[in-house]
């Protein structure tokens, strides 16, 4: 009984171990009865929630930051407390990103097609925040310069 339950503890203390070294791949797999079958069905469940997690954050990056597909959000099945904030989160940057980027899109777009009439309006920060003022700086130059050729046109 003491070597089935030292088995039973080292392939949970394997697994954890894993774990809290990034590798998300194992799952305790020893046959075990009462508290320690608990704790297994208890770890691997979080193996496995983790495991979803990881995957679906790395979809969502590679879609949003990688691959251009602007509009991806990550999707996680039953999870709540610090795994839904981080869900979330991740969510709510890949939503922004996407609706800065469409907002300098469109208005870029209707520059390149004569109509000079819109400016990015979208809240944004950073990086974002200068290309946008960056964008509609150039959009109001295009403005006055249009309206200076008319003029002169005339």
């Amino acid at each position: 009984m003491a070597t089935n339950l030292t088995t039973q503890v080292r392939s949970i203390a394997e697994v954890t171990t894993a774990v809290a070294c990034g590798d998300l791949s194992k799952t305790i797999d020893v046959v075990a009865q009462g508290e320690i079958s608990e704790l297994k069905r208890t770890v691997n469940s979080m193996v496995e929630q983790l495991r979803t997690f990881a995957a679906e954050v790395t979809r969502v990056s590679l879609e949003v930051g990688t691959e251009g597909k602007l509009g991806g959000q990550a999707v996680v099945e039953g999870v709540s407390g610090t795994w839904k904030e981080l869900t979330d989160n991740v969510n709510t940057m890949a939503s922004n990103l996407t609706t800065q980027v469409r907002s300098i899109a469109e208005v870029t777009t209707a520059v390149a097609c004569g109509d000079l009439s819109k400016t990015i309006e979208v809240q944004a920060q950073g990086e974002i925040s200068e290309l946008k003022l960056t964008v509609n700086s150039m959009v109001e130059q295009l403005r006055t310069f249009a309206a200076e050729v008319t003029r002169v046109a005339r």
